[in-house]
């Protein structure tokens, strides 16, 4: 089964959250680590990268804590999971096809290689700003006690 890291899912929602709140001041670690449902200290993890990459800042003092460093509607879903992830890629030979002899005549490495694209081209196609939008039309339709 493919699946994405949890550092990469947590890392989504990480960022939808604040996404959620531009504009309105800096956001505590905790609030967030209550509303998502991840460890305080997990987040710390996941923080560092984000901050040290550019999509995060942050700020000190009472009215401290971690903000967008640019408009949701100009970060893409693509551009985190390539921060946490790593590249877009099923297989290392898409990547890297000199690590494997067989590249240059294996049909299965153009299948990935169309995958792997694809999935990209979908990824950078949906910003946080449209994560938002989706994750506000989903909460209307939940019972008032579920919202978050």
């Amino acid at each position: 089964m493919l699946q994405i890291s949890t550092k990469g899912r947590y890392g989504v929602r990480v960022m939808i959250d604040l996404a959620s709140r531009y504009g309105e001041g800096p956001v505590l670690l905790r609030d967030i680590a209550r509303r998502q449902a991840i460890s305080e200290k997990y987040l710390w993890n996941l923080i560092s990268p984000l901050k040290n990459a550019g999509f995060v800042n942050s700020f000190r003092g009472a009215h401290g804590g971690y903000a967008l460093a640019k408009p949701p509607s100009e970060v893409s879903l693509a551009e985190i999971m390539r921060l946490l992830e790593g590249p877009l890629c099923l297989v290392d030979c898409v990547e890297k096809p000199s690590g494997c002899d067989r590249s240059a005549t294996c049909i299965t490495r153009d299948v990935w290689e169309e995958a792997s694209r694809k999935i990209s081209i979908t990824l950078e196609s949906i910003t946080l700003a449209e994560m938002v939008e989706k994750h506000r039309e989903k909460e209307k339709n939940l019972p008032p006690e579920e919202r978050r």
